[in-house]
């Protein structure tokens, strides 16, 4: 069973692959997902498990003692210690699946509804890029304005390029075979060496056969030039008239360091297609192709809201209080996606303040830290019921990351629920938000590779694993991905020195096995929506060599 079927991993949402019709005629796997999250579909049956052996797939969770058993067992990231080994006598290695035991049949009434069984990674990030169903209307913009954005029509050259015949070289324009009688431009001086052809300025003259004219990088070569001689190519003479005589010790074929007229492209020539992003170096071919304004997809708008009120915005942990990690990180993390963010928000642990606020909330698409769970003061599935939200995904079959969710808050509005551990909430930022943001912003997914690991992973028993890695070259596998230390769901001390994640199936993988990498915006050097004023870090942090042992 492959990656692209509804049961590419273990104890995950199983059934027939993405692209094949059900048997009841949905034909739609995104339908039957949403259906299932929200309670709506009939419970599905593993094939193939045996006489008597049943998977079911469970509604959307409604919270209480229910839900709050299932994250105790693990339903929230998994308990093992951050840097060693998942440990086998864990409560969730004997689960019946990532989600923890699940309900046979759906429930009635009105009490609360057990926890749903999780989505497995590759189709989570499926959904939530499908969960919008495109961009928002392309606008028209001054071409600074449209850094990190995507083309919505084709760049089409609106001129030759070069527009004209130009010198790719200072020296002389010459025409014909040499020795050449160097001639002083019209609108020269008489006193002085004569200064020739400049940028910017056009010739009036044609150059005639056994003449030479001094000409600058740049400059439109002059009608009757065959040639461009380089300036240390050639010598000058003084003539006994006064005149002066240009030397070559070798001769100056035609067309030598004169860039022709088109020679890059011709007007109407399509220079890039629709879709692609618009870098500095696309503001530049623009520009040269003669655009004052582009026409492109407007960055994705997204707000975060932190919740948790033992979060400190300034100052040393006290009385129980931690500081805020996810505020400072999110926003410069959301502009390398291409995206429009404020300043994080931070909001009080009140079902009515988070309510208000999303509400209130015009952002493409709001992502909130923490509250994804089932505890005292987490609100935020209680507030999507409230708002009558469509919930997409919740819960992935991740580690960390696990309690992570994706709704829908009207037709063109979405939520990303990240965990409040940092590095899980990172694992949420990169399996659901960034898939739906990169449809909203039109951007194309970046292109699937696969890195030999330096080092054996540990792998969960069900789930996927996402784990830091480093770039180092090994002398049998080459470039290799070296798994890094301090990756548990509460810290930062590890993906603060990856370049990429890599993606580790259950079960784990050993040294020079080839996985899937997700690499970091920073590393992959595919954004250009950079917050103005983000400084580019230097050498990157080289752990000990301790830090590539067994993750």
């Amino acid at each position: 069973m492959t990656d692209t079927e509804w049961g590419g991993e273990a104890g995950g949402v199983v059934g027939r692959p993405w692209d094949e019709p059900s048997a009841e005629g949905r034909g739609d796997p995104f339908d039957d997902a949403l259906a299932l999250a929200n309670g709506t579909a009939p419970p599905r049956v593993r094939p193939g498990s045996g006489p008597g052996i049943t998977t079911v797939t469970a509604p959307y969770a409604a919270g209480g003692a229910v839900a709050a058993a299932a994250s105790a067992t693990g339903g929230g990231d998994a308990p093992y210690t951050p840097d060693d080994p998942f440990a086998p006598d864990d409560p969730a290695a004997a689960r019946s699946g990532p989600s923890g035991p699940v309900c046979p049949t759906p429930p009635t009434g009105t009490g609360p509804r057990p926890t749903p069984a999780a989505v497995p990674w590759h189709t989570a990030r499926r959904l939530a890029e499908r969960a919008a169903p495109g961009p928002p209307a392309p606008e028209t913009s001054a071409l600074g304005e449209t850094l990190g954005r995507t083309l919505a029509a084709p760049l089409t050259a609106l001129t030759d390029l070069p527009s004209f015949d130009t010198s790719a070289m200072d020296g002389w324009a010459v025409a014909g075979p040499g020795p050449w009688r160097l001639d002083r431009p019209a609108d020269a001086s008489e006193a002085g060496p004569p200064s020739g052809i400049l940028a910017g300025h056009a010739p009036t003259e044609a150059l005639l056969d056994g003449h030479a004219i001094p000409i600058a990088t740049g400059a439109r070569v002059p009608s009757g030039a065959t040639a461009v001689l380089r300036s240390e190519h050639g010598e000058v003479r003084e003539l006994s008239d006064g005149g002066r005589r240009l030397y070559a010790p070798r001769p100056a074929p035609p067309g030598q360091d004169i860039r022709p007229r088109g020679q890059e492209c011709r007007r109407g020539d399509q220079l890039l297609p629709a879709g692609a992003l618009v870098t500095p170096a696309v503001l530049g071919l623009a520009a040269a192709a003669g655009y004052d304004e582009l026409t492109a997809y407007r960055r994705p708008r997204a707000e975060v809201f932190v919740l948790g009120d033992e979060l400190l915005d300034e100052g040393l942990p006290r009385d129980g209080r931690i500081r805020d990690a996810l505020g400072p990180m999110l926003a410069p993390w959301l502009h390398a996606l291409g995206v429009e963010a404020a300043a994080p928000r931070h909001l009080a642990d009140e079902a009515d303040t988070l309510y208000a606020a999303l509400a209130e909330s015009t952002a493409d698409v709001v992502i909130t830290t923490g509250g994804t769970a089932s505890g005292p003061v987490d609100h935020v599935h209680p507030t999507l019921r409230r708002l009558d939200a469509e919930v997409l995904v919740d819960g992935v079959a991740v580690r960390p990351g696990h309690p992570m969710l994706l709704a829908r808050l009207a037709p063109r509005r979405h939520l990303v629920g990240l965990p409040g551990n940092p590095l899980a909430a990172v694992s949420g930022l990169l399996t659901l938000a960034e898939p739906l943001l990169r449809t909203l912003a039109a951007r194309r997914p970046a292109a699937p590779y696969r890195t030999p690991l330096a080092a054996a992973v540990t792998g969960h028993p069900q789930d996927t694993r996402l784990v830091p890695v480093a770039y180092r070259d090994d002398e049998r596998h080459g470039l290799t991905a070296v798994p890094l230390r301090f990756h548990g769901p509460a810290m930062l001390r590890g993906i603060a020195a990856a370049d990429a994640l890599a993606v580790v199936p259950p079960g784990g993988a050993e040294r020079g096995t080839e996985l899937e990498i997700l690499e970091l915006p920073w590393s992959a050097g595919w954004s250009a929506g950079w917050t103005p004023g983000w400084a580019a870090p230097g050498d990157p942090y080289d752990p000990p060599e301790a830090t590539g042992g067994r993750a």
